[in-house]
């Protein structure tokens, strides 16, 4: 698989088989991500990975522990305006489409936002966390690792859903993976092999044609 069939081939994933996922091989994928981009090679990245025979402990553990009362960082802007609002809510409405959710069926939407906080069901996933001293130009660097991770994950046949909605439970997080204090959850990142018959696998997100984004001189 090339660089451009593996752009084309990622997208987020959140039914998952119930096969396992060989740690060498996340270990391995891990270490090629780490050649991503880093600003001043300063590698902002520090990665917790919950493998297959910790995932029943851990997601317990995250039950019991419930949500916090704010979450670690401000996923979305307060006050999302046009166009940035409207992609949001269509890829939201498109996925809900997919899986036979109507709008006014709240407890279902609750019940299907829930399944991030399982993984979507993966046989194991990870958490990225960054060093509070860091600034913007380092979350930068942790969105190219992560592509980076995903595009390899491509390549070797598995399928990822990053997720930024671990950050309302990073305590829980914290609280199960003894890190400390001066690091920040980002996101969890969900791993394993899609069901090629889940509906909602089939989902690809629009992208917005070149001429409303990009400029040439």
């Amino acid at each position: 698989m090339n660089v451009t069939d593996a752009v084309a081939a990622r997208k987020s994933i959140r039914v998952f088989l119930d096969q396992p996922v060989e740690t060498q091989l996340l270990r391995e994928l891990l270490d090629k991500a780490a050649r991503a981009p880093s600003g001043g090679n300063l590698q902002p990245w520090r990665v917790f990975v919950i493998t297959a025979e910790s995932m029943p402990g851990f997601l317990t553990h995250c039950e019991k522990a419930g949500f916090q009362s704010e979450p670690e960082y401000q996923i979305y802007p307060a006050g999302l305006k046009s166009p940035y609002r409207d992609s949001r809510f269509k890829v939201g409405e498109d996925m809900y489409a997919l899986l036979g959710i109507p709008r006014d069926d709240k407890a279902a939407r609750l019940a299907n936002l829930a399944r991030n906080f399982t993984f979507f069901g993966a046989p194991v996933g990870f958490f990225c966390c960054i060093d509070r001293d860091m600034g913007p130009p380092q979350w930068s660097d942790l969105g190219m690792f992560l592509q980076s991770f995903m595009l390899l994950a491509a390549e070797a046949g598995l399928a990822t859903c990053a997720q930024e909605a671990w950050a309302t439970r990073s305590e829980a997080v914290q609280s199960y993976l003894g890190y400390g204090a001066e690091l920040m959850l980002f996101c969890g990142m969900a791993v394993g092999y899609a069901d090629p018959d889940a509906r909602v696998n089939s989902l690809v997100s629009d992208r917005a044609p070149l001429e409303q984004w990009a400029r040439f001189f």
